[in-house]
C-alpha cells in the first residue's frame, strides 16, 4: 500500500515525531510504501523514507500551520495514496493519529482575549477539521482520557477512536550490569551515593512542570534539600529557571542536562522520576520510568497516569492540581521506606502487561482503515 505521512516539522526528541518515525518504520518493514511530508526537518534523514520538505510561509507559527496543510493537500492530491495519515490537525486527512492533547479543551481555560485571538481561532479551525462530526475522520488515539475530551467538545462519534498500548521499546532497559550503568551516571552528575537524585525528562518545560518541580524541590527541609537533586534532561528555554532556581535558591541543586541519547540510563541512575506536567495526552516517559525500576511521582492529568496507579509503582498529585499536594507527595516519597516496593510494582507491571505494541497496533488500523475508508479528496480545502 502507499501512505503519505504529514507532520509540520521534525525533530529527533519529540514525542509526536519519535511515535511518526516508529510507525514509518512499521510501515516499511510491512513492504508499504512511505512518502513523508513536513515543514521541516532537523537531523539526520532515514535514507527508507521518501522525504519531501515544504517549507511553509507566513509570519506566525499558526499562518504557517496552515500554509503547511494548504501545500500538503496539493502534492497528495491525485497520488493514489490508499491514506494520508496526519501527525498534526489539519484539513485533508483520511486518518489522524492523535498524539496531542485536545486544543479546545485548553483554550477553554484561557481568559477571553486570548480565545478571541487569531491565533486561538485558527488553532481551533485546524483542529475542528479532524474532529468535526460531519468530518468522519478515523483517529488512531494513544489515550482514552484524551478521547472523552475530544468527544465532549465536539461530538466526534466514539466509534472513529481507535485506542492503541503504548510503544516503550522495555529491551532498552535491560542492562547487563544496571548497578554499574547507575553509579557510573551518578558520577557524572557529581551525585554522592548517599543523595537522591530526581529525574525530569522532556521538552517545553513550561507544560511539563518544571517550575512546580523547582517549588516543590525549594520546599523541602534545608538539610533534605542539601541533600537532593534535580536533573532536567530535554530541551527548552533555560533562562526563565535557571532564574526561578536563583530566586529559590537551589540553583546549586539543579543540572539542566539538555538532550540525551541515554534516557534509558539516565531512569536507571536516579532516584525518582518527577513529571508534574500541566496537561500530557500519554507520558511515555511513566512507563520508562517503570520499565526502569524507577518511582514515579506524576500529576493526575497525564493520559498514562493509570498505569502508575494500577501498578502501585508511586504516587500521583491530585486534580486540580496544587503546589502543597506535590510538595507534600514529594518529601513523603523521598523519606519513604516503599521505594523499593513502587520499583518493584513498576517492573512487575510492564513485564505482565502490552506496554509497547502501539506502533504494530496503529499499523494495524491504518490497513484496515484504508482497506475500510472511501476517500472524498473533493472536500480538502
Amino acid at each position: 500500500m502507499k501512505f503519505a505521512f504529514c507532520l509540520f516539522k521534525y525533530f529527533p526528541y519529540g514525542g509526536l515525531q519519535r511515535s511518526f518515525l516508529q510507525l514509518a518504520r512499521t510501515c516499511l518493514c510491512r513492504g508499504h510504501q512511505i512518502d513523508v511530508f513536513t515543514g521541516s526537518w532537523t537531523g539526520e534523514q532515514p535514507q527508507d523514507l521518501n522525504i519531501s520538505i515544504i517549507p511553509p510561509k507566513g509570519l506566525t507559527n499558526h499562518r504557517r500551520y496552515v500554509d503547511f496543510a494548504r501545500k500538503m493537500m496539493q502534492q497528495t492530491q491525485g497520488q493514489n495514496y490508499d491514506a494520508v495519515v496526519g501527525f498534526n490537525k489539519m484539513p485533508g486527512l483520511d486518518i489522524y493519529f492523535a498524539s496531542d492533547v485536545c486544543y479546545a479543551s485548553q483554550a477553554q481555560q484561557r481568559h477571553l482575549l486570548y480565545r478571541a485571538s487569531v491565533r486561538c481561532r485558527t488553532l481551533l479551525a485546524l483542529e475542528d477539521s479532524v474532529f468535526n462530526p460531519q468530518a468522519r475522520i478515523p483517529i488512531i488515539s494513544i489515550s482514552e482520557k484524551v478521547n472523552e475530551e475530544y468527544i465532549a467538545h465536539y461530538g466526534t462519534a466514539a466509534s472513529l477512536f481507535h485506542t492503541v498500548p503504548p510503544g516503550i521499546a522495555v529491551e532498552k532497559f535491560q542492562f547487563c550490569d544496571p548497578q554499574k550503568t547507575r553509579e557510573s551516571w551518578r558520577q557524572e552528575f557529581g551525585i554522592p551515593h548517599d543523595h537522591k537524585a530526581i529525574i525530569m525528562v522532556g521538552s517545553d518545560f513550561r507544560r511539563k512542570g518544571v517550575a512546580r518541580a523547582m517549588k516543590a524541590l525549594a520546599a523541602l527541609p534545608d538539610l533534605q534539600i542539601n541533600q537532593t537533586h534535580l536533573i532536567i534532561v530535554g530541551t527548552g528555554r533555560q533562562g526563565p529557571y535557571r532564574l526561578l532556581a536563583k530566586q529559590l535558591r537551589i540553583a546549586s541543586q539543579v543540572t539542566f542536562a539538555g538532550e540525551r541519547d541515554d534516557v534509558p540510563r539516565c531512569l536507571i541512575g536516579a532516584d525518582l522520576l518527577l513529571h508534574a506536567a500541566h496537561h500530557e495526552t500519554a507520558g511515555a516517559v511513566l512507563i520508562e520510568a517503570m520499565a526502569a525500576g524507577l518511582p514515579v511521582l506524576a500529576t493526575a492529568s497525564c493520559g498514562y497516569a493509570f498505569h502508575v496507579a494500577k501498578a502501585q509503582a508511586g504516587l500521583l498529585v491530585s486534580s486540580p492540581f496544587t503546589q502543597q499536594d506535590l510538595n507534600q507527595k514529594l518529601l513523603s516519597m523521598l523519606a519513604s521506606d516503599n521505594l523499593t516496593s513502587w520499583s518493584a510494582n513498576g517492573l512487575r507491571y510492564v513485564r505482565e502487561h502490552d506496554v509497547s505494541s502501539r506502533h504494530k497496533k496503529a499499523a494495524d488500523f491504518i490497513e484496515t482503515l484504508s482497506n475500510q475508508t472511501t476517500t472524498n479528496r473533493t472536500k480538502r480545502v
